[in-house]
């Protein structure tokens, strides 16, 4: 079984990537491609949750 769990009922038409259909093999993407540049993505901190601004010039020991 892949890395997502897909339910065709909840899963997308298309690729949300580059809008081909999706591929029932690498829901909710069309392909190991897509899948692969969604990953690398999160990982290269290309995708952000929002949150509260931090202040990166606060001194740590004050």
């Amino acid at each position: 079984m892949g890395m997502f769990m897909s339910n065709t009922a909840e899963s997308p038409e298309h690729c949300p990537l580059c809008d081909k259909p999706a591929a029932p093999a690498h829901a909710p993407f069309c392909s190991r491609l897509c899948q692969d540049r969604d990953l690398r993505n999160w990982l290269n901190e290309g995708y952000r949750v929002p949150g509260p601004p931090q202040d990166t010039l606060e001194d740590p020991s004050a």
